[in-house]
């Protein structure tokens, strides 16, 4: 069964249909109110959301389906102990498609594998967030006409920020783009993102901890929150929290055309007073969160009634190597195997399936 788990599971065509569908439902919102009639998306929250889940409940009503779900593990069976996988299955008995948003990284992972019917990664822990990346592209694609020779600058916690290395991930794909990184030293981008993604794929990048400097040749600027919920440190949250204030007095070296996006929430990383400039669409970029959703639905469901699979993956199952990252499905779902992937056989550098962690065979 196909599922998107992260923004590479499409190719880049596959992406540019979804484009023209969103703007197709912008421009025929009539053609659709009664595409997924009958049909039930399955929300299932097992951290705070408001417009991920909120946008995924609009979409499918907006498609004429209905929405069945629960917005906290508190209110699932997550929280008497139920595996992912077993969750997955039962869920697949009531509904269609299924949203899944977890603190763990790779939990959707492994609904996917589990699940009789199509899954979405709505967020899992600080690892990828697809379809806010899909949010992110509509939003450059409408407001500037192009997804190619663009300067993006990332602003804020690029360690931590799923929906970063989701965006950086989707945008290296195209043709001359430069990726300015603007952060703390300790919530620089990690290796493995640089390494393994802007490396490959010859990717001009630079990386900063001025805002200021970076600005004036900026065609994108994504702002990003510092996430409490992924430090282990309050302290450091404390101390880091406050890095990158964007104003209106930082904007006016930036050019005219410049579009200022942020996935939301914002804490005040970003000035009210920002929110009358032009240049400011991330509340345009909210929206055009719902309509990629609504793509993304039809897209799924048909390839679903047309039995289209998910590829084969070639993974390693590496007896001797276990993932210890605290935040993998891994640490806690039951019986799971621990599987990797080999990225560097040299070297012998593996990286966890779920998680990305990566781990060395001696």
């Amino acid at each position: 069964m196909r599922s998107l788990i992260d923004i590479v599971d499409f190719s880049v065509e596959e992406l540019y249909d979804l484009l023209h569908t969103a703007c197709d439902i912008v421009e025929n919102p009539g053609r659709y109110a009664e595409a997924c009639k009958g049909k039930k998306l399955a929300t299932l929250f097992f951290e705070p959301s408001t417009r991920t889940r909120l946008s995924f409940e609009a979409a499918m009503m907006e498609l004429g389906g209905n929405v069945l779900g629960f917005s906290e593990a508190s209110s699932s069976s997550a929280a008497k102990g139920e595996s992912m996988a077993d969750t997955a299955k039962m869920i697949s008995c009531y509904a269609d498609i299924m949203a899944i948003r977890h603190p763990k990284e790779g939990a959707p992972y492994v609904a996917a594998k589990a699940a009789s019917i199509p899954v979405i990664n709505a967020g899992d822990g600080g690892h990828c967030h697809p379809t806010q990346t899909l949010a992110d592209l509509l939003t450059i694609y409408r407001e500037i006409g192009r997804l190619d020779n663009l300067v993006i600058g990332c602003c804020g916690d690029l360690k931590y920020g799923r929906t970063v290395h989701s965006l950086i991930s989707a945008m290296s794909r195209y043709s001359n783009i430069k990726v300015v990184l603007i952060s703390p030293e300790e919530l620089k981008l990690p290796n493995y993102v640089k390494y393994e993604i802007l490396d490959k794929n010859g990717m001009e990048y630079v990386e900063t901890t001025s805002l200021e400097e970076a600005m004036p040749e900026l065609d994108v600027l994504y702002m990003t929150r510092i996430q409490r919920e992924r430090f282990d440190s309050f302290d450091e949250y404390e101390r880091l929290k406050d890095s990158y204030i964007l104003t209106a007095e930082k904007l006016q070296t930036a050019k005219p055309t410049m579009r200022v996006l942020h996935p939301l929430p914002r804490v005040n990383e970003i000035s009210v007073k920002v929110d009358d400039d032009p240049r400011a669409a991330y509340f345009r970029q909210a929206l055009n969160g719902k309509y990629m959703r609504m793509a993304l639905i039809l897209k799924l469901l048909k390839e679903a009634q047309e039995g289209v699979q998910m590829p084969v993956e070639e993974n390693t199952s590496v007896d001797e190597l276990f993932c210890d990252n605290p935040r993998c499905i891994s640490s806690c779902e039951q019986e799971l195997p621990h599987v990797f992937r080999c990225v560097n056989p040299e070297n012998g550098i593996y990286r966890c399936i779920y998680c990305e962690a990566k781990k060395k065979k001696n």
